[in-house]
């Protein structure tokens, strides 16, 4: 294709001389050279129109302020600043540095409030990538952190807390039994501590370290389980020939026996004057202490020998864990199961309600499970699960922060402190060389007792107190060492 050719224009010919212009207006007096017009002109004005100067002008094209631009980074030095945007510098400076936080070197600005707030530096981009991850809770407050306003104090972020990796006292406990199914370890409201030793039960008086035979069973029976009533000096002792029997620790004397399950008794709970009883028969009878009646009702839905029982805290609820990984929960006037759970895969035995929420159930299962499971009763909701590579053999909460202990059997037999809900691990303690498979807590909510078959009784303190995170316990506190519980 050929190019396009373009019209010759006659060199001698004027370009005035193609227009047609009025008789009033002559020639020379139109001049088509090239001039700067004072201002732009727009069609839709006309030439006629004169702004105010009191008349801000605006147009389509939006100019950002480029104070907060990182010129540096492409090696370009910044606009020089004409002044106007000086009253709104000093705002922009300290929101961005309450919502961001200070650069290592600024200085802060002076202000007329005197807070003295610290100022990013120009070059800093609002939006850059950040590596942190992670954030305390003042960088989220809307002006930085406390000490930045008038009238609040600093409150520097808490380092955790340091639980000692080593038990403060060990008693040696011959025939404490490795039978995971079995809980033999109680601790009392008075502060005194029971333990199932063979065919007998012994208690341990915390604040004297007196030890005390309460009773034997003779050589045809052995104590299963030991539970402490929430007040007073009653101790329930479960036994293998399927037979409850409740004493009177002051007078070291037995008060009542009561009959009803078929099969050993490995799981006691009380709930003020009622208490319920957990056989490998699959029954759970629940008992009135007060009344004439050995059981008053009957719990049927379990598959297999029930192993753990925990009524929470407003005694309105029953759990119980049995070997037929089964979890269910009971009210106080149901005969059949009002929750079912049946997520974990090996036999619940630990159960713990939290003190701190309602509803707020823990379970923990076996070697084959190996998992602590959280339930919301209210709602009947599975709230989370954390794998702890361990058969779980008992749980405790905390009553004086929101923390709990689980102790583990197969195949590292360690205790762990958790903080909840994150789930992060506080400590992890270890001695027992068997599973530990007894866990009690002192009546002050500092100090745990486990217990194993390795035949001792480690003493931990691994809470705080209700009123300050460094005392430590005074539960037997003096008494270090390791001594004989018979």
């Amino acid at each position: 294709m050929e190019n396009p050719t373009t019209p010759s224009m006659d060199p001698q010919s004027s370009p005035s001389s193609q227009l047609s212009l009025p008789p009033t207006m002559s020639k020379p007096a139109l001049s088509l050279q090239p001039t700067t017009p004072s201002r732009p002109f727009d069609p839709m004005i006309g030439l006629s129109y004169h702004p105010s100067p009191s008349r801000s002008i605006y147009s389509d094209r939006f100019i950002p302020t480029r104070t907060g631009s990182n010129f540096a980074l492409f090696d370009i030095s910044p606009p020089p600043s004409d002044g106007r945007e000086d009253s709104s510098g000093a705002y922009a400076t300290l929101l961005r540095t309450a919502l961001f936080g200070l650069d290592p070197g600024s200085t802060p600005p002076g202000t007329p409030d005197k807070l003295n707030l610290p100022i990013s530096p120009p070059s800093r981009n609002i939006f850059r990538y950040k590596t942190e991850t992670r954030q305390s809770m003042h960088s989220l407050m809307p002006f930085g952190s406390d000490d930045q306003l008038p009238g609040f104090s600093h409150s520097p972020v808490k380092a955790p807390r340091k639980v000692s990796r080593s038990p403060y006292k060990v008693l040696d406990a011959p025939a404490l039994q490795d039978d995971f199914y079995l809980n033999l370890v109680d601790w009392s409201s008075h502060n005194v501590l029971a333990v199932g030793l063979g065919n007998c039960v012994y208690l341990w008086n915390a604040c004297s370290s007196k030890v005390t035979k309460l009773c034997d069973l003779g050589i045809d029976d052995s104590v299963c389980s030991v539970g402490w009533a929430q007040r007073g000096t009653h101790l329930a002792v479960g036994t293998s020939n399927g037979k409850l029997q409740i004493w009177d620790a002051s007078r070291c004397k037995r008060v009542r026996t009561m009959d009803g399950h078929r099969l050993r008794v490995g799981a006691l709970a009380w709930s003020s004057s009622l208490l319920s009883s957990g056989s490998r028969d699959k029954s759970i009878l629940q008992r009135d202490i007060r009344a004439q009646d050995d059981f008053v009702t009957k719990l049927s839905g379990h598959k297999s020998e029930v192993c753990g029982l925990k009524w929470s805290y407003d005694n309105r609820e029953l759990a119980s864990g049995g070997n037929d990984n089964r979890l269910f929960v009971w009210n106080q006037h149901s005969t059949q199961p009002v929750l079912k759970y049946c997520e974990h895969t090996a036999a619940v035995k630990a159960i713990a309600w939290s003190p701190h929420l309602h509803g707020l159930l823990a379970s923990g299962g076996g070697t084959a499970d190996r998992c602590i499971r959280f339930w919301n009763t209210t709602t009947n909701s599975h709230l989370s699960c954390m794998d702890t590579g361990s058969q779980v053999c008992n749980l405790v909460w905390s009553k004086n922060v929101n923390e709990l202990v689980s102790t583990h059997g197969y195949s590292q037999n360690q205790i762990i402190v958790w903080r909840y809900p994150a789930m992060s691990k506080l400590a992890t303690l270890t001695g027992h060389t068997y599973r530990v498979l007894y866990l009690a807590i002192s009546p002050d909510g500092q100090t745990i007792v486990t217990g194993a078959g390795d035949e001792t009784l480690r003493f931990w303190n691994v809470f705080p107190s209700p009123k300050s995170q460094n005392t430590e316990s005074e539960i037997g506190a003096s008494f270090h060492g390791r001594t004989h519980i018979r």
